[in-house]
């Protein structure tokens, strides 16, 4: 009778441990992929005409670190992809600093344009790493 308790615990356990390891085979790189990807959806769905662009200076700081750490796990696999990211963030952080200074029709058009940009970039990354992801 002992031993049925023990067998249903074992295989609870075993089940588990079974469940579990299936659910971390991605390396490191793809969770930066995602925070990316999560940061870019915030850039994109900043309104920045009822909240001005401060929310989207800080996102953008934010993109900058995610980038990064992308850059880190995705060690030379990746670099040009990730170097095309970084550059089109900088781009884009350079054309708000220009919009805060003068907000213009031409400069927030331009926040816009290289917002577009860096999308894109984003996109070449993501298509870059869909073996791995």
């Amino acid at each position: 009778m002992r031993r049925m308790p023990m067998l249903i615990a074992a295989g609870t356990a075993a089940a588990t441990l079974a469940i579990g390891g299936c659910s971390t085979d991605q390396p490191p790189v793809c969770e930066s992929l995602a925070a990316v990807q999560t940061t870019m959806n915030q850039i994109r769905t900043t309104n920045v005409s009822e909240n001005g662009l401060a929310p989207l200076k800080a996102h953008l700081q934010q993109l900058k670190t995610d980038v990064y750490l992308l850059l880190t796990d995705a060690g030379a696999q990746f670099a040009p992809e990730v170097e095309a990211v970084r550059t089109a963030a900088d781009q884009v952080s350079a054309s708000v600093a220009m919009a805060r200074e003068t907000p213009d029709v031409a400069n927030l058009s331009a926040v816009r344009t290289t917002l577009q940009g860096l999308q894109t970039s984003l996109r070449g990354l993501a298509d870059a790493m869909s073996g791995t992801c």
